[in-house]
């Protein structure tokens, strides 16, 4: 977002202002602009055209039309006037002589109200009504309303309370991802001379139908299918009327679907499913050992492997302990905001959330030109406007916090990061410098404004589940 001083000046006066500028174009210097704020950080511009203007205008529409309409037994650019009138009609050089009047004067209108604003303007009384009003050689008054960047304050900056959820390293999840990493690597042994029991790999062939209609369920059949007997792999019922069955057995199971089963002409519906076990395995997994750990990973030890995913675990929990007192500062910052968020802005961050979600379905190798229907492209536009708020919200938030306690970055720590960054790509890279200094000066920023808020804040962390219990 562009500095909006000047904007916010114009759309927080009390009182409606005439403006001129010394700096304009003398031959431009022919209005009075006189600019009010309007709800939603918007300002009003009521400007006087001269009738010396209006007839430049006409005049020029005239010429344009003349040099560009072609009309049989004339060569082009040569076409009389009377004949061009007669033509086209005079409603029509009207309409083309006030297109460009509108948009020469809010041009000017806005360097002499020293308004910078932000997306199109809206004509008030529209195009039409202001046509009918149109004279060439008359004065004419028309009223611009436009979107100017707002100018955020807020309530308070200091001795914010916050309540984040805290994230600590949990030596157990080790042993979990080991064991997990083992069970990839297991082998699939068949069992002989037992039950099949929670854990096991059971390989069934079943039919399913609906007991209300006794009809076969689509794709409720198979055969040969490995199933694994831990609890939410299938509806609820199916894996638990496997336990207890020896290879040979056959079984009928009543299950029941869930209500949000995403197959919706089954969802909430009972179903009786007639199990045959034909085989059942176990998974044999690999000794803990040094062989494991080489090929379970780049470690050479199980020792290195262990103290890596320590590391990484630890890194991780600080990483989202650091993310969570961070997004609680910021609902705190936030909830102290004085703004009015101007439409123009939230749209572009709407597009802007779109453009996300659009790159992060190309990236999933999804055809985004046919998926994106005007229909869904409506419907997120619609389900994405919360977010877009909130985002505008916080960002402004920080912009206030900046502004009101004065915190800005040294040129050195800039160039220092851009530097950094740099070095780690290769040297026939295309790096637009410009960019990338841009977006290392807004991530420093930010990490430099959270750091701030954490120091003169009181944050409340409390487990996930229970209820706040340490300030910090």
């Amino acid at each position: 977002m562009s500095p909006a001083a000047p904007a916010s000046q114009a759309a927080k006066t009390d009182k409606a202002k005439t403006a001129t500028s010394a700096k304009a174009d003398p031959a431009k210097a022919d209005l009075t602009v006189t600019a009010s704020p309007r709800p939603g950080s918007r300002v009003a511009l009521e400007v006087a055209v001269p009738g010396d203007r209006t007839q430049a205008s006409h005049e020029a529409a005239v010429e344009k039309l003349s040099r560009s309409i072609k009309l049989p037994g004339f060569r082009k650019g040569k076409v009389p006037r009377g004949v061009l009138v007669q033509q086209i009609g005079p409603l029509r050089i009207r309409a083309t002589a006030l297109e460009e009047l509108v948009d020469s004067v809010f041009r000017d209108a806005l360097q002499q109200a020293d308004v910078a604003a932000i997306g199109q303007p809206s004509l008030e009384g529209g195009f039409e009504g202001l046509l009918e009003r149109f004279a060439p050689g008359e004065a004419l008054t028309l009223v611009l309303e436009l979107d100017v960047e707002p100018t955020p304050s807020l309530k308070a900056t200091k001795g914010l309370k916050a309540e984040a959820v805290s994230v600590s390293f949990d030596p157990a999840r080790v042993d979990e991802l080991i064991e997990q990493s083992r069970r990839q690597l297991a082998t699939l042994v068949p069992v002989e001379g037992r039950a099949a029991a929670a854990g096991d790999v059971a390989v069934i062939g079943f039919e399913g139908t609906y007991v209300d209609s006794g009809e076969a369920i689509a794709g409720g059949s198979g055969e040969a299918m490995e199933v694994e007997l831990e609890e939410g792999r299938m509806i609820p019922g199916f894996v638990e009327g496997i336990l207890g069955l020896k290879p040979g057995d056959t079984k009928t199971v009543e299950c029941q679907f869930p209500d949000d089963y995403p197959q919706q002409d089954a969802a909430g519906r009972k179903a009786s499913f007639v199990i045959s076990l034909s085989e059942l395995k176990t998974r044999e997994l690999p000794a803990l050992d040094d062989a494991f750990a080489q090929e379970a990973s780049d470690k050479q030890t199980l020792a290195e492997l262990r103290a890596d995913l320590e590391a990484r675990l630890k890194e991780d929990a600080e990483r989202r302990h650091t993310a969570n007192r961070h997004e609680a500062l910021l609902e705190a910052l936030v909830e102290q905001l004085e703004v009015e968020l101007p439409e123009t802005l939230i749209q572009q961050e709407i597009v802007s959330l779109l453009e996300q979600t659009a790159g992060q379905l190309a990236q999933q190798g999804m055809d985004v030109k046919k998926l994106f229907t005007p229909q869904l492209i409506q419907s997120l536009r619609d389900t994405s406007r919360p977010e877009a708020e909130q985002r505008l919200k916080r960002s402004l938030a920080l912009k206030a916090l900046a502004a009101a306690e004065t915190i800005e970055l040294a040129a050195e720590e800039i160039e220092a990061k851009v530097k950094e960054l740099r070095r780690g790509f290769s040297e026939t890279a295309n790096i637009d410098l410009d960019r990338l200094r841009e977006a290392v000066q807004e991530d420093l920023l930010r990490e430099k404004l959270l750091g701030w808020l954490d120091e003169h804040a009181t944050i409340t962390e409390k487990s996930e589940g229970e209820d706040a219990s340490t300030d910090a």
